[in-house]
């Protein structure tokens, strides 16, 4: 039996107590990008490495513990690439991470959608860094040292991460935003 003026039964509360839950879940995720910036670092590495060793026909080494990875070794221009702290796709997440935590605090009701758009845009968003990566590396090789780390870094680089980046971004507010087929 209910009194008037009573409070609506728990599952509107456990889904505040949950959207709460999942608020400082996003602030903890966001905080550990950058303090285990290193680490993400090292992964992004790894995996660029493993995709160079797809690409490439010379030798690749990853050097895990500067963040770093060499290729072209057998030839006569071997290179490498470091990943430093701006370079990383953690600092394009973490705007992401932080505006979906936002949303679920202020309309807890979509945490479900924020949640399948952070996943879907934190993965646009890593690709679209390896993208950039495999562009630096294949200029280089094609190009040389000094062209192709110009024209990949500076150039092609800077375009793949601001066109990637807003790409990834409207994708997070769309998926995140839409209404469900069912109320469309």
């Amino acid at each position: 039996m209910a009194f008037a003026g009573s409070l609506p039964a728990s599952p509107v509360r456990g889904s505040t107590i949950g959207a709460k839950l999942l608020v400082v879940a996003l602030v903890a995720v966001a905080a550990a990008l950058i303090i285990a910036n290193r680490a993400f670092r090292t992964a992004e590495m790894a995996l660029a490495a493993g995709f160079i060793r797809l690409t490439s026909s010379s030798g690749v080494y990853l050097a895990a513990e500067r963040q770093s990875v060499y290729f072209g070794l057998g030839t006569d221009q071997p290179f490498g690439l470091q990943m430093s702290p701006e370079c990383t796709s953690a600092f394009l997440l973490l705007p992401l991470i932080l505006v979906g935590a936002v949303m679920v605090a202020l309309r807890p009701h979509i945490a479900t959608r924020v949640l399948i758009g952070l996943a879907v845009a934190g993965a646009a968003v890593i690709a679209v860094n390896q993208v950039r990566i495999l562009g630096l590396v294949g200029l280089v090789d094609w190009l040389g040292t000094d062209r192709g780390y110009y024209w990949g870094h500076t150039l092609l680089g800077s375009m793949i991460s601001i066109i990637g980046g807003a790409l990834a971004l409207v994708l997070f507010v769309w998926l995140s935003t839409r209404q469900p087929r069912s109320q469309r």
